[in-house]
């Protein structure tokens, strides 16, 4: 027996193995079913798809035989791979001076006597391993068997190229939520810090304006007020900048409470504390809704609570539906507000998009609230859309499953 050599390449046909990932990965039917259609093709009870390690060959695919793996030093691919362009065949192993006194060619119920291995070998010219067919007896192949056997060994490689793009796509996925995570903690804790000197802005400047009123002209008031307001719309932004952040670590969205609709908008509305000329009308029925109330809640609060800023009418109206439709909630919230144009309804959604320059306080959006409403309905199984007449109305239509999974303590 001659052991076979070691490819001059070794370190790096060894280091492309390992950016594979395939060893000891579970079967898969892709390999299974060219290993098999291989086998078939050259009419051999056997084919196998291997890769060799640095002291082992190990099966991917292993078709008429329950071995896994061998070792190198005996195996017939590690001859194979030394000449990675070439399909290596051995039509009698026993007159092979290379395997005559192989323990494999010796094995007493299936000995390996014909053999025949096409390199898998990638761009860089790496051969990884072999698709390879196996006989118990001696054998020879036809041309057309031959070049069909390298077609399929080609779909191996493709395989193996499709593989490879799989796992560096995912690296760069897995690396793309290692930064945005960071970026997500960094804007919390920025956001949290910033919290309490915008507070102490604010009281501050009604210190300044209490102490020192009688010093002060109206311009000087004036100065303090603008510093007021700005000081709570820095404080909102935030607000919204946290709540959408903290949306993300929503993990028990699939857990349920029980409640009325009713109910729910009543307390909603309560926390508006609504001054203007406003007409809610909550759905005709009040059904009992199976699902996570926190996230429903901050869903209606920001639909609800634009229904009443972008609202250039004497009176608002804000129409509220809702029904279970196979088991999925179906909500509606329109009103008769400034409307939305139509260029601008697609981008509504993504995070910091505006609609309107102002409100009716004349306050100008941040263009968060309608992203984050669009996270927790796509978490909690659902889609959101809107439809609008600009100048007329608004309706934005979404939908959630009915949850079953109770909230534990």
């Amino acid at each position: 027996m001659i052991k076979p050599e070691i490819p001059k390449n070794e370190t790096f046909r060894l280091q492309a193995l390992k950016e594979l990932n395939i060893l000891d990965s579970k079967a898969e039917q892709e390999f299974d079913d060219l290993a098999s259609l291989a086998s078939y093709i050259c009419e051999t009870p056997v084919s196998l798809i291997t890769f060799l390690e640095e002291k082992r060959q190990w099966f991917k695919s292993h078709i008429g035989t329950d071995l896994c793996e061998t070792d190198r030093d005996i195996s017939f691919c590690g001859h194979a791979i030394n000449h990675p362009q070439e399909l290596m065949i051995v039509e009698d192993a026993t007159k092979d001076e290379r395997f005559a006194d192989n323990p494999l060619t010796s094995l007493k119920d299936t000995p390996v006597i014909f053999y025949a291995g096409m390199p898998l070998t990638d761009k860089m010219g790496n051969a990884l391993g072999t698709l390879c067919i196996i006989d118990h007896q001696p054998k020879t192949l036809t041309e057309t068997q031959k070049s069909k056997l390298k077609t399929v060994a080609n779909q191996v490689v493709k395989l193996l190229e499709l593989r490879l793009r799989n796992n560096k796509l995912k690296t760069i996925e897995k690396e793309l939520r290692a930064k945005n995570e960071l970026l997500k903690n960094f804007a919390g804790v920025v956001s949290h810090d910033m919290k309490m000197p915008l507070t102490n802005m604010i009281v501050t400047v009604d210190i300044l304006k209490e102490k020192y009123s009688a010093q002060l002209d109206e311009k000087g008031k004036q100065y303090l007020k603008y510093l007021k307001q700005s000081s709570f719309t820095l404080s909102d932004y935030i607000t919204k900048i946290l709540t959408h952040y903290e949306s993300d670590k929503f993990d028990d969205l699939e857990e349920s409470e029980t409640f009325d609709i009713h109910h729910l908008l009543e307390e909603i509305v309560d926390l508006f504390n609504i001054r203007e000329d406003c007409e809610i009308n909550f759905p005709e029925q009040n059904i009992e809704l199976h699902c996570n109330r926190v996230a429903l809640e901050q869903i209606l609060l920001n639909l609800i609570g634009n229904s009443l800023k972008y609202n250039d009418k004497e009176k608002i109206v804000i129409d509220v539906e809702c029904y279970l439709h196979q088991d999925v909630y179906n909500f509606t919230v329109s009103d008769n507000g400034m409307g939305i144009p139509e260029h601008k309804q697609k981008e509504i959604f993504e995070l910091f998009s505006t609609v309107a320059e102002i409100d009716r306080n004349g306050n100008k959006g941040n263009g968060i609230g309608l992203s984050t409403v669009k996270k927790l309905i796509n978490k909690m199984g659902g889609d959101i859309k809107v439809t609008s007449t600009l100048g007329e109305k608004t309706s934005f239509s979404f939908s959630i499953k009915k949850n079953t999974v109770k909230k534990t303590a």
